[in-house]
């Protein structure tokens, strides 16, 4: 049985991330529902509390609930949180736009740009949801499975809309998961988009022998 939507947050997106941070929210006694779009694997991960593909060893917390029906699990909702890949994410808000209610505000983990269009995806969600729609982005140094394991880490959540950052933080920050806020939401998104791509050149730097110095200076630039 879903809560009632009275500040429930769903997660969309049932993969690591999205487990882990689900969660998060789940242990800081947020109202929350997991939601993945192959039924058997939801009713495997309802069942044995453990997701053996993504995150074996790891015990979902009892008041996290877990749905494969979209539709209830959004009319549940008052926040959604996006965590599917990059090139899944437009196909997901095309399928959730009819469910959603006028005062839905909605988060995303996903990073990176839209494969195509090579937009962000604040873009893509005003360009398929509206403008009005109030959103967020979530991001930082965040391994699924040390968020899992509730390892410390900080993450950034990014808004246009100052208020809502900081009712996100307040959702998820706890004494392992420091969350901190910011309005310069193009500057988070692009900074998940081109991380991997600085990590790749600091590898090479590595590779070829140039020491700390060399990868420091590359960092430093590429930022």
């Amino acid at each position: 049985m879903l809560p009632p939507h009275n500040k429930v947050m769903a997660v969309l997106g049932a993969g690591s991330w999205g487990i882990a941070l689900a969660m998060v929210l789940a242990r800081c006694g947020r109202a929350t529902v997991l939601w993945g779009r192959d039924e058997e694997s939801m009713e495997q991960l309802q069942r044995e509390r453990c997701s053996t593909r993504y995150l074996p060893g790891v015990t979902l917390p009892h008041a996290l609930t877990v749905s494969s029906h979209l539709e209830t699990t959004v009319a549940a909702a008052t926040e959604l949180l996006i965590a599917v890949p990059s090139h899944a994410f437009r196909a997901l808000l095309l399928q959730i736009a009819p469910l959603l209610r006028p005062d839905i505000r909605l988060l995303w983990a996903t990073k990176g740009f839209e494969l195509g269009t090579g937009q962000l995806f604040h873009e893509v969600v005003a360009e398929v949801l509206g403008p009005e729609v109030v959103t967020a982005i979530i991001s930082g140094p965040t391994f699924a499975g040390e968020v899992a394991r509730n390892m410390p880490t900080a993450v950034t959540i990014a808004s246009f809309d100052p208020l809502f950052a900081r009712t996100l933080a307040e959702r998820f920050h706890n004494e392992n998961f420091r969350v901190y806020t910011s309005n310069d939401m193009i500057g988070v998104e692009v900074g998940g988009a081109v991380k991997n791509v600085f990590a790749i050149a600091a590898g090479i730097s590595d590779g070829l022998g140039f020491g700390a110095n060399a990868r420091a200076a590359l960092i430093t630039r590429a930022v």
